[in-house]
């Protein structure tokens, strides 16, 4: 099997966030499950894709993170189409994603990919004084100190439960220094994420003064303490800011994130409605650093 390392939302190498991606070969099924966690551990990022192609266009993916498999992966996915078309096994055109997130549409263009992300869901909300406190306690920031953290008049944020294929608790900060000086109890934070059920937080802020959304993203319940670009977070942000009035349909968003970790990441994300159907997409550009076989 070929595997490749893919830095995914990123227009040059050793940025945005990196991914492994392994390509079953052709006519072989995907490896026991223990056999892919121990491989997403070699490799040691936060996610690696498995993918295995039943079509001139159609392709199932599989995503593991070093401690277990998730449903969904947004820049393992844009990695893993990236590395197809570094292979020349696809062109530009519409593929389809199976995932055990749901069925998406990827559209792989000359130098980006957007995928589909899956049907937006409202979990539920953060409103009580105690799980406020908790939460921004355990992310290492005073609730009490936040303020309005919209600069929308007469808009006052909570956090919400939200996902396009994975959930996450979508934690809103009141400026761009409260982001930065963010620093989770991972212990605590994995404890708070098994019992709400999520994945982890994305926090994010609207206070930069630069009219991009700038976030981090912590799921140490995954083995992950903090992400430098994550697709489905953000698919899950936009939706969540389209409910609460912050952007509006038809607007291309851009998310800035990883800066935290030295690796600044640009996620791209378009909200669309359609005969009351809404669809999300989520994407960006990606580069290939790695390429070799795995003898398994």
């Amino acid at each position: 099997m070929k595997f490749y390392i893919v830095d995914a939302f990123a227009d040059k190498l050793f940025g945005g966030n990196p991914a492994g991606v392994v390509l079953i070969d052709e006519g072989m099924d995907f490896p026991r499950d223990e056999i892919m966690v121990s491989t997403a551990a070699e490799l040691r990022y936060s996610e690696t894709a498995f993918v295995r192609q039943t079509d001139d266009r159609e392709f199932v993916i599989r995503y593991f993170t070093p401690e277990a498999e998730v449903d969904l992966c947004g820049h393992a996915t844009i990695g893993s189409f990236c590395a197809l078309k570094d292979m020349q096994k696809i062109a530009k055109g519409t593929c389809k994603c199976v995932t055990k997130a749901g069925i998406l549409n990827i559209s792989v263009l000359e130098n980006a990919v957007l995928m589909d992300m899956g049907t937006p869901k409202l979990i539920d909300k953060i409103t009580d004084v105690n799980g406020l406190k908790e939460l921004y306690g355990i992310m290492g920031i005073d609730y009490e100190h936040q303020g309005d953290v919209s600069d929308v008049p007469g808009i006052f944020l909570l956090p919400e439960m939200v996902s396009t294929g994975l959930p996450d608790i979508m934690m809103p900060v009141g400026s761009i220094e409260d982001l930065q000086s963010i620093r989770p109890d991972l212990e605590k934070l994995s404890k708070l994420s098994e019992r709400y059920g999520v994945v982890g937080v994305h926090a994010f802020t609207l206070n930069a003064g630069d009219n991009k959304i700038h976030c981090r993203n912590f799921a140490p319940l995954y083995g992950i303490d903090e992400e430098a670009a994550t697709g489905t977070s953000n698919g899950a942000l936009t939706y969540y800011l389209y409910r609460n009035n912050i952007i509006n349909e038809g607007t291309k968003n851009t998310f800035i994130q990883g800066e935290a970790m030295g690796r600044p990441s640009r996620i791209s994300s378009l909200l669309t409605v359609s005969d009351s159907h809404m669809r999300i997409q989520v994407g960006g550009e990606a580069v290939v650093l790695a390429s070799g076989d795995i003898r398994i």
